[in-house]
């Protein structure tokens, strides 16, 4: 998975396709990654659990924030697109030029 972050922000969204939070969650995701200068990249845990081991992940959807390609945060559970958007604001404002 490392080899597909990028500079800046890239959301990992650790998702499975029985979980319905999820399903709400990604297409939000995917707006976003055309709204704002990040880039989301989603991982089916259901299939492949090294990520969510890794990362103590324990309950799904969750988002891992990395920041030039170094895991900065890590977030669970869905929100409404107006909040998703202020937390990634607010984490692009405060890491631009770092």
């Amino acid at each position: 998975m490392t080899k597909h972050l990028g500079k800046g922000l890239t959301v990992v969204d650790l998702w499975a396709e029985w979980c319905g939070p999820c399903k709400i969650l990604s297409p939000l995701l995917a707006e976003l990654e055309q709204e704002l200068p990040m880039r989301v990249l989603t991982l089916n845990v259901e299939g492949d659990t090294a990520v969510a081991d890794q990362f103590h992940v324990q309950s799904i959807p969750t988002m891992l924030l990395y920041w030039q390609g170094k895991p900065v945060e890590k977030v669970t559970g869905a929100y409404p697109k107006a909040k998703l958007r202020a937390h990634f604001t607010q984490f692009l404002e405060a890491h631009d030029g770092k």
